[in-house]
């Protein structure tokens, strides 16, 4: 009986627009190259999109859209090591997957 509801549960989280699987999912496996497939605009992420890189937690997305709000749209990548929380070993990890498109372009994907 608990494994249906499971199963149930996760069928209607799935069909869901709003429970479903996430836009932008950083760790989407990398293509040929390395590169990841999906890259997240730092300027435009919503915090369900900046939790889904590897290391980011709930208090550093925070954390990175309140940078954002006080001082504009990233201008580049390495801005985001000015986060707390975000130190060099982080965001070495991280440089393949972010981006900082300006606000209104398209997402930027990797070929």
């Amino acid at each position: 009986m608990d494994r249906m509801f499971f199963s149930l549960l996760i069928l209607a989280a799935l069909m869901t627009p709003t429970l479903g699987v996430p836009k932008l999912h950083a760790q989407t496996p990398p293509k040929p190259g390395g590169r990841p497939a999906v890259v997240v605009n730092l300027n435009t992420a919503t915090a369900r999109d900046l939790e889904a890189l590897p290391g980011i937690g709930a208090s550093t997305a925070a954390r990175i859209i309140e940078y954002r709000q006080k001082n504009g749209p990233f201008k580049k990548v390495e801005e985001l090591m000015n986060v707390q929380g975000v130190g060099e070993k982080s965001f070495l990890k991280l440089r393949a997957m972010v981006s900082v498109t300006p606000k209104g372009d398209a997402e930027r994907t990797q070929p």
